[in-house]
């Protein structure tokens, strides 16, 4: 089994909107419905599973009818961390050591469908599969001015979908609340583990929209 986390309970304070971004209108669709829709349409996904806050579940369950996103099996309550959100994810699902859990960002609308089948199979053959994006610019250290330059080579930025076995994602977040660490992903806590992850080759199609400016790109995309 695939099950695909979607935590969406971020409030979008970047993105200088009174609603959270993954709730507002393109085209008529809200942008969590271009996620969530990436997922439906994979033949690999077996289930979703939304986190958010509870004032959003009825519009979830509105956006699940409107586009038939037969998949999206559950809407939980999302928690204080995005690693709270995930957890709560977990717990809800009825799933086994080595079934695959794949945690995507909600403001990640445009990951394109070859990136996440890819990633799903080399987590299956693997164990597990990071998405990532292998820098390209120039890279420096500075703080107005400029301090020093940093080697590109072997840098990446991580995306998502970050996908693990279950089992292994549950255990990571147990021992990480033991030692009170909070991740920003969950590559990061997989790591503590001492496990080795697979990078696979991301895209800049698949940017995560925290700010008016990548709401405005994400606008234009869709559009054209």
């Amino acid at each position: 089994m695939v099950f695909a986390v979607i935590p969406a309970g971020g409030k979008g304070t970047r993105s200088s909107s009174q609603v959270p971004k993954q709730y507002l209108k393109f085209s008529g669709k809200e942008l969590i419905a271009y996620t969530l829709e990436v997922f439906q349409k994979n033949h690999l996904v077996d289930e979703i599973i939304v986190s958010a806050e509870p004032t959003y579940f009825d519009l979830i369950n509105k956006i699940k009818k409107k586009y038939k996103l037969t998949k999206l099996t559950n809407v939980v309550e999302s928690g204080k961390e995005r690693q709270d959100s995930v957890f709560n994810a977990l717990k809800s699902i009825d799933a086994n050591n080595d079934d695959l859990v794949a945690v995507h960002d909600a403001a990640r609308p445009l990951l394109p469908e070859t990136i996440l089948t890819k990633a799903i199979r080399t987590a299956k053959e693997k164990g597990n599969a990071l998405v990532c994006l292998k820098a390209r610019d120039t890279l420096l250290k500075g703080d107005h001015i400029v301090k020093n330059y940093i080697d590109r080579s072997g840098i990446y930025y991580v995306q998502t979908p970050q996908i693990f076995k279950y089992g292994d994602l549950m255990n990571a977040m147990k021992k990480a609340y033991e030692k009170k660490i909070i991740g920003t992903d969950e590559s990061m806590l997989i790591k503590q583990l001492g496990i080795n992850i697979n990078i696979v080759e991301g895209s800049m199609l698949n940017f995560k929209i925290t700010t008016m400016t990548d709401l405005e790109m994400f606008e234009k995309l869709i559009t054209k």
